[in-house]
């Protein structure tokens, strides 16, 4: 592996790590609750539409919205930080 591999890979599993919470209020889940007419609330009136009127808990609203209310654990930070490294080595094959 070389340095730019090296570098790319750490550099999207930090990318990845620090701007999960950004994308996550930035689509709506927010830490005071999903943010009215945003891409979230879609997700959640589908969501409940289709569960009868309720989120099911364990569903993608739910844990989405979880992460952006408490932030993220430590399993998915690691996993958020091995999408991002694995994006980082993509890249540095292609360069």
């Amino acid at each position: 592996m070389g340095l730019l591999t090296f570098a790319l890979v750490g550099a999207g599993a930090t990318g990845a790590v620090v701007g999960a919470p950004f994308v996550l209020a930035g689509i709506g889940f927010t830490s005071a609750g999903i943010a009215v007419g945003s891409y979230a609330a879609s997700m959640m009136s589908a969501a409940a539409v289709a569960n009868g009127g309720a989120v099911a808990a364990g569903s993608t609203v739910a844990v989405l919205q979880a992460a952006g209310a408490a932030g993220l654990t430590g399993t998915v930070t690691a996993a958020v930080a091995g999408a991002g490294g694995a994006v980082g080595g993509l890249v540095a094959l292609l360069v």
